[in-house]
């Protein structure tokens, strides 16, 4: 079984991939545009940096640092962010695939699962992650 495969697979984790995607698609926005902005700061000085003065070397490179910094602090507060989000539903949806794989093991006579994982070669006609995954996608 592969445990993550079943997980990430199922209608409810694709439905809550995009509705992740949507519900912080603004703050991933503001954080490209804050790249973008770094980005084009560094390309710009790059370009005229024999033409400034010392004094304004140092206030580009300040504005920049700030910028950047910014940028930082936005991108990994909204990775920050969506791994809480994930690890919610992750927790949420254990319980409903240990329910799926208790059924299976009582239905199929089956006394081992093996994360795939662990295996160095596992037979496709022995790998279960294909029915937990619909199994799951059943109890919505």
């Amino acid at each position: 079984l592969d445990v993550q495969a079943a997980l990430q697979s199922s209608n409810a984790a694709q439905a809550f991939r995009a509705d992740l995607v949507k519900s912080t698609s603004q703050q991933e926005s503001q954080v490209r545009d804050l790249e973008a902005q770094a980005k084009k700061m560094q390309s710009d000085f790059e370009l005229n940096k024999g033409l400034l003065t010392q004094e304004q070397i140092q206030q580009k490179d300040l504005q920049f640092k700030k910028v950047y910094g910014e940028y930082q602090r936005q991108l990994q507060a909204l990775q920050q962010q969506r791994a809480v989000l994930e690890k919610e539903f992750l927790d949420g949806m254990r319980p409903k695939l240990d329910q799926v794989i208790k059924a299976l093991i009582d239905e199929g006579d089956i006394s081992l699962i093996i994360n795939r994982q662990s295996a160095i070669y596992v037979e496709p006609r022995i790998d279960i992650t294909g029915e937990i995954i619909k199994r799951l996608n059943a109890q919505e």
